[in-house]
């Protein structure tokens, strides 16, 4: 079984970074961490449901170009850089997974660039 990269390179601010956006494995797609984005920057404003909005958008696009959708998410990760943010961010990730949701796990942490939060997914799905 080999692997396809999905997608193009990662570009943050206008750098290249030394990651894929998705790889699929099988019938396996995994997904980078997101961030949210905004016109290919970081977006650094707006309040945490804007940003899981702009997160969650972003990896149905990319989900999409592994011929995927949301419902074949089966785990995702979640780092919030705020715990006081968990309530807003669960409501608008309620309404992206609003029927058998993916197993999940969340944590609060430093994140390397200036959001509030980074999404990344585990998607299962046969061709």
């Amino acid at each position: 079984m080999a692997k396809q990269v999905i997608g193009g390179p990662v570009v943050i601010n206008g750098r290249t970074l030394s990651l894929s956006r998705a790889v699929r494995a099988g019938e396996m797609v995994y997904l980078t961490g997101q961030v949210p984005m905004r016109d290919g920057a970081v977006m650094t404003g707006g309040s945490i449901e804007d940003q899981t909005r702009a997160v969650l958008d972003d990896i149905a696009a990319t989900l999409a170009l592994a011929g995927c959708s949301l419902e074949d998410v089966v785990k995702s990760m979640v780092w919030l850089t705020s715990r006081d943010d968990f309530p807003g961010f669960n409501a608008v990730y309620a309404e992206y997974f609003p029927h058998d949701p993916p197993a999940r796990s969340a944590v609060v942490s430093d994140l390397l660039v200036e959001v509030k939060i980074e999404i990344e997914v585990i998607a299962y799905h046969q061709p």
